[in-house]
């Protein structure tokens, strides 16, 4: 399973490292935040990433898939397409 998150603000980084910590892989899209708050989010997750162990990878331009240690890894190719997904 992996969840996806689309934070509307900085203050929805909470339920990506919720997630994460419990061991759930998260696709975290940023296309609806500003270039200055999807940083702040990224550099969150470099933080959650190096503090926790696990990966982060982009997906696409601000699209990232966080990997927690110890899980299988996912390959990108299997992120389901976003492209078609409309809120």
């Amino acid at each position: 399973m992996i969840k996806t998150l689309r934070p509307k603000d900085y203050n929805e980084v909470l339920h990506v490292g919720h997630f994460f910590r419990k061991g759930v892989p998260v696709l975290m899209d940023l296309t609806q935040l500003t270039d200055d708050v999807a940083r702040q989010l990224v550099d969150f997750c470099a933080g959650l990433i190096c503090g926790r162990g696990g990966e982060m990878e982009r997906v696409d331009r601000k699209i990232f898939l966080l990997q927690p240690p110890a899980r299988p890894r996912i390959a990108s190719a299997h992120v389901p397409d976003l492209t078609h997904v409309a809120d």
